[in-house]
């Protein structure tokens, strides 16, 4: 049996792989479950062309984020932190903070950074998502 290797392009994505879309409706959804719909499908998951150590020319929409499930215990209790790397630098971020300050869909793409893998492929992965409010 001979082993065929796909072809790639300087950025780390598969050659000759058609673009594709996938779309997720937010609407009336709890946050980690529209996230990681949409974690799966960065990750190529959801394609039959699916190769871990590539990124998979696709771009997942979230449609209707203002719209997502949020209770408000979960909005009040929620902290994002940060450490700079110097003495007393720690910075914490309340979720009903960073919804005032950035919109739901900064929340709605750091939950969905969270759970891509932290490797060289992160970045290229997530600037193919889109939020639409």
């Amino acid at each position: 049996m001979k082993t065929i290797a796909q072809k790639v392009s300087a950025q780390r994505t598969l050659a000759g792989v058609p673009k594709m879309e996938y779309t997720v409706d937010a609407k009336g959804r709890t946050l980690g479950r529209v996230a990681s719909e949409a974690a799966s499908a960065l990750l190529g998951k959801k394609s039959p062309n699916y190769v871990q150590n590539m990124v998979l020319p696709m771009t997942v929409t979230i449609l209707n984020a203002s719209k997502l499930s949020l209770p408000e215990k979960r909005v009040a209790g929620k902290e994002y932190t940060h450490y700079t790397g110097y003495p007393g630098g720690l910075r914490i971020t309340s979720m009903s903070m960073l919804k005032d300050k950035k919109g739901i869909e900064e929340i709605l793409r750091k939950a969905v950074d969270g759970m891509i893998p932290r490797n060289k492929l992160r970045k290229d992965r997530m600037k193919s998502l889109i939020i639409t409010a």
